[in-house]
């Protein structure tokens, strides 16, 4: 692969620049704000996975629901992506974070008063299309407030997040699952009055996309990737895929396979297998952060295939144990695997178009994330939930060793 010089700092807004210390403490306090509101985000994508075999009884519905309701929010982020994905480089980062901050509080207090499957729909859709806004704008304000430009450090902060939010949110709820009385108050009130404080705390940060025309010609589906990194980025598509194609697994259908098919059932186990994916996977890419992108890919795609193939072996063992084990394994590649990809690619995106490709990369992302998560439920009721598990392993195991072969091919 070759190398290239990271790109300069974005222009920062005029309004900023009246003195040196307040303009860099609010790009501080932007950045931090930035990062924190992505984990956040995501840990509200998390929380209601442990939730969907309680509410599927209480209801009564069935493992293509529970893949349906999943779904719906991967689609409507999706359609988000495809419209408003650039909308940020147009009408600046801070409107467009509070907006979709708002949507969020409102989809988790409809998860809090969930009775139905139809207010199931509606949460997730309203989180899917919140989340579809906030991906691209809360990735594009990171970059522009990386401490000294520093593209590196932010890209490394953009792959982690999504990591550790997803663990924090599937453990936390298993948890107050087993331990409160009112589990759907204890995990959701506290995520609604969350994103609404951070919906405020935008209003405290700075602005670092200037208003630019063409706002409602950006919304139209459009995919678009500057030239300089469009060979790489499909390159990379196979790692990208494999890894977020077992994420959609985990969040749909693990509480299901760890309660279902390993006995396991304390909602602690449900949540943990799924804080094992992505939290090792998070962990994994810090101790990593120094390696090359290349490195990080090699290494995420490998851990993949072998995780994948570990925990097929545990499924057929029946060994809970073993399969957490093999789940951290997958994990590591799920976690170096993205961060690799998006570290070969954020330093040399435009700052100008850097809303624009996270909503393509996310939009990849997405599409591996919900599609094969709905065709597994679909086909649970016809060759049940192992055969699913062993189909869709050998699948991500096929596309992490093409992604690995790729890339070592290639030259650094």
């Amino acid at each position: 692969m070759t190398t290239t010089q990271p790109i300069a700092a974005p222009p920062v807004d005029p309004a900023l620049r009246q003195a040196q210390g307040p303009t860099a403490r609010r790009a501080r306090f932007g950045f931090v704000l930035a990062i924190v509101a992505q984990i956040a985000m995501m840990t509200g994508a998390s929380a209601p996975s442990p939730f969907y075999p309680v509410l599927a009884q209480n209801i009564g519905f069935d493992a293509i629901v529970i893949t349906a309701v999943f779904a719906v929010y991967a689609v409507a982020l999706l359609l988000t992506l495809l419209t408003a994905g650039s909308l940020s480089d147009h009408i600046g980062r801070r409107p467009v974070a509070i907006a979709g901050f708002l949507l969020l509080a409102a989809s988790m207090f409809l998860f809090w008063h969930a009775d139905a499957v139809p207010l199931l729909f509606l949460a997730r859709i309203l989180q899917g299309v919140a989340s579809g806004l906030l991906i691209s704008a809360l990735s594009a304000a990171v970059l522009d407030l990386a401490p000294g430009g520093r593209t590196r450090t932010a890209a490394l902060w953009n792959a982690l997040s999504p990591g550790i939010g997803l663990a924090a949110g599937a453990l936390l709820s298993g948890i107050i699952l087993d331990l409160a009385d009112a589990p759907l108050l204890d995990v959701f009130a506290p995520l609604t009055i969350a994103y609404v404080v951070l919906a405020a705390l935008f209003l405290l940060a700075p602005e670092t996309a200037p208003r630019k025309p063409g706002v409602w010609a950006s919304l139209s589906f459009r995919l678009s990737i500057p030239t300089p990194i469009r060979a790489d980025f499909w390159r990379a598509a196979p790692a990208v895929v494999a890894g977020w194609a077992t994420g959609g697994l985990f969040l749909s259908l693990g509480a299901n396979i760890v309660h279902n098919e390993l006995g396991g059932d304390a909602h602690l186990w449900q949540g943990l297998a799924v804080a094992m994916l992505a939290g090792v996977g998070a962990i994994t890419a810090v101790v990593m952060r120094r390696r090359s992108p290349r490195t990080l890919v090699v290494f995420g795609t490998a851990a993949l295939a072998v995780g994948t193939a570990l925990s097929l072996i545990a499924l057929g063992i029946g060994s809970l144990p073993f399969y957490l084990a093999a789940t951290a394994v997958t994990g590591m590649g799920f976690g170096t695997g993205f961060s690799g990809v998006v570290a070969s690619l954020a330093p040399r995106i435009p700052a100008t178009q850097r809303a624009d490709t996270f909503a393509v990369i996310y939009l990849l992302a997405y599409l591996a994330f919900g599609v094969p998560a709905v065709i597994a439920g679909s086909l649970v009721g016809v060759v049940g939930l192992e055969g699913v598990c062993i189909g869709y392993g050998v699948v991500v195991i096929a596309l992490a060793l093409v992604a690995l072969v790729s890339r070592v091919r290639r030259a650094e």
